[in-house]
């Protein structure tokens, strides 16, 4: 297989690519949100996002998973706003207060290149659901002035699948979030009562189009790679979503099974997340993870 695996779209495919996501955000329903937004109008839903996106930042990131880091680090473009109202969400002031520059599709072409200038090993897009019909335009515009990174789909997980079926053929690792496998769970801390389902159909989707993550002299070139954050008395929820990974997506799948809670935005309003992550917590999920057999865990092997 040829990596990134975009090279091998012709400009026809591109062309009628982006003709389907521009026309979509004219009656935006690109996430599961739907809200029909005529964002070519500057409408803004519920990821108050209109015509041009907000770039928080830009940089090579050396604190994301180690097969994505490299040497040179993960080049990371950090897009403000979100389809989902996280509770704890460690980057509230860019997913919740819009923290950055709103820039043109060609600003944005720029930045994907300067991305590349800096040597680092893909383009990691950060929370790229709501802006990915201007991240498609630039991208295309990238390409045709030398661009050749892999790119990272890097999401919350709640992702339309016939957004993901357009960007077949364009993303080389889709990088999700598993959060919960408890709908009560993310309604009260996502506000989305039908996350787990979404998140469930868009996991397969992702597996079925780039299969288990490819690793090559230790850089992720191509596949998927998920991402759960163990939370405080969450047990079941944590185990629910790796049952689902090894009976529906692979017990070859390369996840990162995250301890880093901490408290952070509205989380101190709940008394069961106004803590910090214990160790016999992240421990008891780390071993049952185990226990059904996955090898593949981020920084422990």
């Amino acid at each position: 297989m040829i990596y990134p695996v975009y090279l091998t779209l012709s400009d026809t495919d591109w062309k009628n690519k982006i003709e389907w996501f521009n026309n979509n955000l004219s009656n935006c329903t690109l996430c599961p949100r739907e809200c029909k937004a005529n964002r070519l109008k500057n409408e803004k839903g519920y990821c108050r996002t209109g015509k041009n996106v907000i770039v928080s930042s830009a940089m090579p990131h050396f604190g994301e998973e180690r097969v994505l880091v490299g040497r040179f680090g993960s080049g990371t473009v950090f897009f403000s706003g979100c389809n989902l109202r996280c509770i704890f969400c460690q980057n509230y002031d860019i997913s919740q207060q819009l923290y950055g520059k709103i820039v043109t599709n060609k600003e944005l072409t720029d930045i994907f290149l300067y991305v590349q200038s800096l040597n680092c090993h893909n383009l990691n897009l950060v929370s790229p659901t709501h802006c990915i019909a201007q991240i498609i335009e630039a991208l295309y515009s990238a390409i045709k002035k030398g661009f050749k990174l892999p790119i990272v789909y890097n999401s919350g997980g709640y992702d339309s699948i016939e957004t993901l079926k357009r960007l077949d053929g364009i993303i080389d690792i889709y990088m999700p979030d598993m959060k919960y496998s408890d709908p009560s769970l993310s309604f009260k801390y996502s506000d989305v009562p039908n996350y787990p389902e979404i998140n469930r159909e868009a996991s397969i989707e992702m597996q079925r189009q780039v299969g288990d993550l490819v690793i090559e002299n230790g850089i992720a070139k191509h596949g998927l790679l998920i991402r759960h954050l163990v939370l405080p008395h969450s047990f079941e929820n944590s185990k629910a979503v790796l049952d689902f990974i090894k009976e529906r997506i692979s017990v070859n799948a390369y996840i990162n099974i995250m301890d880093q809670y901490h408290p952070c935005y509205k989380a101190d309003e709940y008394k069961e997340l106004s803590r910090g992550l214990l160790s016999y917590e992240y421990d008891e999920v780390l071993n049952y993870a185990h226990k059904l057999g996955f090898k593949r865990i981020d920084g422990l092997f």
